[in-house]
C-alpha cells in the first residue's frame, strides 16, 4: 500500500471512532441536550481535534470506579442534623422570611446542609488585606492548618505562604494542602518538598497522572477553603498567586470577594476538606474526632449554610441554590460573576425576575482572562439586556467575585461562577448567608463597584463589530462544554 492508501485508512478509522463516540454521547451517557449538541458539533466538523478534546475533557467522571466519596454520616453530620427541624422552627429563626426559610429547608433536605446561627463574618474584597489577615491567623495556629485551593502559584505570594507553613510545621503544627493540578499548572510537585521535609503534606486533588495526560482534568477542584485549628476558616473566590494581589500588569487590580468565618459554619468547611482529603490521600485517611470539630464560642449571630457541589453528586446544589435566590427576589437581585454562561433554567429565572419588576443587575469584567469564555459571557449579557436586565462592566482591573444579593436579606459568596462548568463539572463551595447586616454590607460593596463600572446597554452591544459578534456566536455554540 502506498502513502495515500494509509492516509485513507487513518481517515476512515477516525471517522468510525467519531461515530462510535457520538453514539456513546447520545445513547449511553446521560447528558443535557445543550452539551450533547455541542460535542456532536465538534466531532462532526473537526473530527481529529474533537476526538482528542473528548478524550481529555469530554468523558464523565466514572463514580463507581474512581470516586468513593464518603457519606455525610461518616463525618457524624447526621448527629448535627438531628436538631435542624427544631432549629428552623425555633425562636432563633422566627424573624426570617418565608423565602429564607424555604431556601434553608431546601438545602437541609436535599444536601443535608445544616443551618448555623452563631457565626461572625469578615468580608474581604482586596487580596492584600485578605492575605495579611490569613497570615496573621496562620501565625496563631497551634494544632493544624488545612488548605484547599484551585490555584497555588510558585511566585512571591505563593512562596510567602509556603515559607510560613514550613515555619509552622517546624513548630509542630500539622499542615495539609490540597491543590488542583490544572489550576496550578506550571507548579511542579517538588515546590512542596521543603514543606514535606518538615512533616507537612501536599497533594494534587484526585490526580493519578501528570496534569497534561490526566483524563479527569476536566473535573477541577475549584474550591477555596482554609481551616485553622477548627476555629477560624476562609472561603470565597481568591486563589493564591501574585495576580490576586494586583502584582500582574495583565489584570491590574484584582477585585474578588472572600469571607473569614468564626462559628459552627466551620464544621461544614472542615467536613468538606476531610472528604476531599480522604478521597485523594487514600493511604492515610483522616479520622473524624473532636480536634477537627471543637466547640465554638458563640460570638456572632449570622445565619448561614455552606453548600458544596460537584460532578460526584446528581443534583447541582449550588445552581439550585442560585435558582432559589433568583426566584425569591421581590425587589432586588444583584449578581457578580466573571463568567456568565447560564443554562436555560437560569436564563428563564433571570428573565422572569426582570419582567416581574425586580431590579436585576449583573456585573461582569470588561476584560477577559479567557478570551473564548469572555465572548460567550458577552453573548449572554447582550441577550439578557434585551429583557431589561442592567449589565455593568467592571473597569478598575479584573472582576472575579461570585456574589448574589437578594432584597438586602440574603446573599451568597463563594467559588461558583454563573456558568456550566461551575454548575456541572467543577467541585465548588459557596456560603449562603441569611443576614440583613451582612447582605447590606455586600450591597454597599456592589454600589461602590458600580462607580468603577460602565452600564452596557443592548444598543451598545448591537454596535459591536461583526467580527466580535461572530466570535460571540461561536463561543455561545460551544459554551455548554467550555
Amino acid at each position: 500500500m502506498n502513502v495515500m492508501d494509509w492516509f485513507h485508512i487513518i481517515i476512515d478509522c477516525v471517522f468510525y471512532v467519531n461515530i462510535f463516540i457520538a453514539l456513546i454521547i447520545v445513547f449511553r451517557e446521560p447528558r443535557d441536550i445543550a452539551s450533547t449538541y455541542a460535542w456532536l458539533l465538534i466531532l462532526v466538523f473537526v473530527p481529529i481535534v474533537g476526538l482528542i478534546a473528548y478524550a481529555f475533557v469530554g468523558r464523565r467522571l466514572p463514580k463507581s470506579k474512581l470516586f468513593e466519596i464518603q457519606d455525610q454520616e461518616q463525618l457524624q453530620l447526621d448527629e448535627r442534623l438531628q436538631n435542624q427541624g427544631e432549629l428552623i422552627d425555633s425562636d432563633e429563626l422566627k424573624h426570617i422570611s418565608d423565602s429564607e426559610r424555604g431556601t434553608i429547608q431546601y438545602f437541609e433536605k436535599s444536601s443535608q446542609a445544616f443551618i448555623t446561627d452563631d457565626n461572625s463574618l469578615l468580608i474581604f474584597t482586596d487580596g492584600k488585606i485578605l492575605f495579611n489577615q490569613i497570615f496573621k491567623d496562620i501565625e496563631k495556629a497551634k494544632k493544624y492548618i488545612h488548605i484547599e485551593f484551585y490555584t497555588i502559584y510558585n511566585d512571591v505570594l505563593g512562596n510567602k505562604l509556603l515559607n510560613l507553613l514550613i515555619k509552622k510545621a517546624k513548630e509542630g503544627v500539622k499542615v495539609r494542602i490540597l491543590y488542583d493540578s490544572w489550576g496550578s499548572m506550571g507548579v511542579r510537585p517538588k515546590f512542596y518538598d521543603p514543606l514535606r521535609a518538615v512533616g507537612g503534606e501536599a497533594y494534587p486533588f484526585l490526580q493519578t497522572r501528570t496534569a497534561w495526560t490526566d483524563f479527569r482534568m476536566n473535573f477541577r477542584d475549584h474550591r477555596k477553603i482554609i481551616v485553622i485549628d477548627g476555629k477560624t476558616a476562609y472561603t470565597g473566590g481568591f486563589n493564591v498567586g501574585d495576580q490576586y494581589i494586583g502584582l500582574k500588569e495583565k489584570f491590574g487590580y484584582w477585585r474578588d470577594t472572600h469571607i473569614r468565618v468564626i462559628g459552627t459554619a466551620i464544621y461544614a468547611l472542615q467536613s468538606r476538606f476531610i472528604l476531599d482529603w480522604n478521597v485523594t490521600v487514600r493511604t492515610e485517611p483522616l479520622n473524624v474526632n473532636e480536634r477537627f470539630f471543637p466547640i465554638q464560642k458563640n460570638i456572632g449571630h449570622t445565619k448561614m449554610q455552606i453548600i458544596t457541589s460537584g460532578p460526584d453528586t446528581d443534583i447541582q446544589q449550588i445552581k439550585m441554590g442560585y435558582l432559589r435566590l433568583i426566584n425569591s427576589a421581590h425587589r432586588k437581585l444583584w449578581i457578580q460573576s466573571p463568567y456568565l454562561i447560564p443554562d436555560d433554567s437560569i436564563l428563564d429565572a433571570l428573565k422572569l425576575a426582570a419582567r416581574s419588576g425586580v431590579d436585576v443587575r449583573i456585573m461582569i469584567p470588561c476584560k477577559p482572562d479567557h478570551a473564548f469564555v469572555y465572548r460567550a459571557t458577552e453573548y449572554y449579557a447582550k441577550y439578557l439586556s434585551k429583557y431589561g436586565i442592567k449589565i455593568y462592566k467592571y473597569k478598575n482591573g479584573f472582576l472575579h467575585a461570585k456574589t448574589v444579593i437578594v432584597d438586602d436579606k440574603m446573599c451568597s459568596i463563594g467559588s461558583a461562577n454563573f456558568d456550566f462548568r461551575s454548575f456541572k463539572l467543577n467541585f465548588e463551595v459557596n456560603a449562603f448567608i441569611f443576614d440583613k447586616y451582612e447582605t447590606n454590607k455586600l450591597s454597599e460593596i456592589f454600589k461602590n463597584d458600580m462607580n468603577n463600572s460602565c452600564l452596557f446597554t443592548y444598543e451598545m452591544f448591537k454596535q459591536q463589530s461583526v467580527w466580535i459578534k461572530f466570535k460571540q456566536s461561536i463561543s455561545r455554540l460551544l459554551s455548554p462544554i467550555l
